[in-house]
């Protein structure tokens, strides 16, 4: 008989876990026909626990041991999803936070025929993210959160929870050999290089049982690494043109300040001349592709201008008092201002400025884009960033 799902648990000294996570799991999945498939990259007994539970499970239960921990934890998924004996797969932890409760839900969203990838999402109504523990730990994951998304705006367009670790998704959709998983975000390297549907349940993200987190400083730095390599692509448009804007800025201000005039009136006149110039590149080579979807030019350019402008008020006093209180040069000074004002814009005019807008009426025509010659190259340009292994 055909297994229907498969569901995937990537496991790292997880043994206290394993016989209640089969039992509740077994539970949630009674009338399905199902198999766990534990991936585990354990230095404990793990896999001896796996096997002694599997021996009376009330459903197959199966495990991997990985003697080299390629890919970490989303390596370990990527080799889970090659093996499973279904192309329908749900990927959730070993640590009991994701609750097993959930997979007839994921089942029954994915059922409904308009989604390929269904994430258990801590961040909609329902969901719960309780479980992260401090504050600071749910900070850092809603940053990264908003970094993520700001880093692909179109195609995480409707996940609220990029980085959530328990999904469903149909293997068929997805270019296995093309994944180049490194780290935790095994999901976030499915959406970023697959054209796939999403859907999302919400989730309560319970507390741990037994074990202890992964997450560290290097898995942090592996996420960005990983992200950039990711999109590096859009992300280095933007910085290019805010480079040509810097140099433009500190080349009015020179300009301007050899000649007399008082470097803060410099400072103004170099900053709105480059706002409106960073804004007809950013429209023309980096955003592109989400202008069709966004609201209309005069809208896009008056909230760009006005948070450009904001910013700018908040970035020449703040220069202003380098120059006064360090005395270092004022051109300097703007230098490392307009460094830092960079992530801002970034993100805002990913998520705010190009964010897409909800579906048009019905009988409402779209007006198809513009095709030239320099945005299929630019496209070029970004399809092969987007290549696994691009760094």
């Amino acid at each position: 008989m055909k297994t229907t799902v498969t569901v995937i648990v990537p496991t790292f000294n997880e043994r206290d876990n394993v016989a209640e996570l089969v039992e509740r799991t077994a539970t949630a999945l009674r009338g399905w026909d199902a198999e766990i498939l534990f991936v585990d990259d354990s230095a404990d007994d793990t896999t001896a626990e796996v096997e002694r539970v599997a021996a009376d499970a009330p459903l197959p239960v199966r495990v991997i041991h990985r003697a080299v921990n390629t890919g970490g934890l989303g390596g370990a998924v990527a080799e889970g999803l090659a093996a499973a004996a279904s192309d329908i797969c749900i990927v959730m932890d070993g640590d009991l936070q994701h609750p097993p409760e959930l997979l007839p839900q994921l089942l029954a969203r994915h059922a409904q025929g308009d989604a390929d990838v269904v994430g258990a999402s801590r961040y909609i109504g329902g969901g719960d993210s309780g479980g992260l523990g401090t504050a600071l730990r749910f900070g850092v994951s809603r940053a990264a959160t908003w970094l993520t998304k700001a880093m692909f705006p179109l195609r995480l367009a409707r996940s609220t929870d990029p980085m959530t670790g328990f999904f469903l998704v149909d293997r068929s959709r997805v270019d296995l050999p093309g994944l180049r998983p490194q780290g935790f975000k095994i999901l976030l390297e499915i959406l970023a290089r697959s054209d796939l549907r999403i859907a999302e349940i919400p989730m309560e993200f319970g507390e741990r049982r037994h074990g202890t987190s992964k997450a560290s400083l290097r898995q942090g730095m592996t996420f960005v690494a990983h992200l950039t390599r990711l999109r590096f692509g859009k992300m280095s448009l933007f910085a290019l043109i805010g480079l040509v804007g810097a140099i433009v800025n500190l080349g009015i201000m020179w300009l301007l300040t050899t000649a007399g005039m008082d470097y803060i009136w410099a400072a103004i006149i170099g900053a709105g001349t480059t706002i409106i110039g960073n804004f007809i590149l950013q429209e023309r080579f980096v955003f592109a592709d989400m202008r069709t979807g966004a609201r209309g030019l005069g809208i896009r350019f008056a909230t760009s201008v006005t948070f450009n402008g904001i910013e700018a008020a908040l970035r020449i006093p703040l220069m202003a008092l380098m120059v006064e209180s360090w005395h270092i040069s004022s051109v300097v000074a703007t230098g490392i201002s307009l460094i830092v004002a960079f992530f801002a814009r970034f993100l805002f005019h990913s998520l705010v400025v190009y964010a897409p807008r909800g579906r048009r009426p019905a009988g409402v025509a779209v007006e198809p884009p513009v095709d030239t010659a320099t945005q299929r190259i630019i496209r070029a340009i970004d399809a092969e960033a987007m290549r696994p292994g691009e760094l």
